[in-house]
């Protein structure tokens, strides 16, 4: 792979949002939307609650952090693709000596530069307005961390796939992928709580699954459950390779039927 290509094409929707302020807006308002609802439920919660506070409602506030990690890697890859899109340039991106493998590259990047513009904010607003530190997490916040990006940068590609075989037409699935599996993925409750046995087995099999059972067991017992880790890292190596078919395949596809030019121009 070529570093400069790359950088060249991370510089380029760099220069979107410093041309664009607006886009800016999209980074923090929804993120600052979460955090208010679920953290001012959380205090509710915590002051009306007979018979104590549960526990597991103090982990609500570090579930929706690290699952932004999620939708923001995820956007970083669906969203740079449709702002090609929509500013006419895909067909530049393809025409130009640009390898798949920079231009997605290219768009991991760009994720994880949104991944620390709104995990910051929502760490420090988190601190002041509710107290929670999710510094308090240790290490163990960085294999977390690292794992969800890679689940997030998996669900982009698949997004993308998506958009390419069905169009722009379906450029809320963009948005809407992550939203598919978190309802399954143990974020915010632990998977055997309230799940029927066969959801259970799907939730399991997702990498995302096994990041918030772990966080869990680190704010709760103040242990690293290696085992969740190890799953949690070799579902994400399946899912992304399983992914980045799914990618390539759609975008043969496109290519061979000659999609790529009409999609690019519409």
């Amino acid at each position: 792979m070529n570093f400069r290509i790359i950088s060249a094409l991370v510089m380029r929707y760099i220069f979107l949002y410093t041309r664009t302020p607006m886009r800016l807006v999209e980074l923090v308002f929804w993120p600052m939307v979460d955090l208010l609802v679920w953290g001012y439920l959380t205090i509710y919660i915590k002051e009306n609650a007979t018979g104590g506070f549960p526990a597991m409602i103090s982990f609500l506030l570090g579930a929706l952090i690290l699952w932004d990690v999620v939708f923001r890697a995820q956007q970083g890859v669906a969203v740079s693709f449709l702002e090609d899109v929509w500013t006419r340039n895909l067909l530049n991106i393809f025409v130009a000596p640009v390898r798949t493998s920079e231009y997605l590259t290219a768009t991991f990047c760009v994720g994880l530069l949104r991944i620390c513009v709104t995990v910051v904010i929502m760490c420090v607003v988190a601190l002041f307005l509710y107290q929670f530190n999710i510094l308090t997490l240790g290490w163990p916040l960085l294999p977390f961390f690292m794992n969800l990006l890679v689940s997030g940068w998996a669900l982009g590609m698949i997004s993308t796939a998506l958009i390419l075989r069905w169009g722009q037409a379906a450029e809320s699935l963009a948005w809407a992928v992550p939203f598919f599996i978190q309802p399954i993925s143990a974020v915010f409750y632990p998977v055997h709580s309230i799940r029927p046995e066969w959801l259970q087995k799907v939730a399991l099999a997702l990498p995302t699954t096994h990041v918030f059972e772990g966080m869990r067991e680190v704010m709760q017992k103040g242990t690293f459950n290696w085992t969740s880790f190890t799953y949690a890292t070799l579902l994400n190596v399946v899912f992304m390779g399983v992914s980045a078919w799914i990618f390539m395949s759609m975008l043969r596809l496109t290519k061979k039927r000659g999609l790529l030019t009409k999609f690019a121009t519409q």
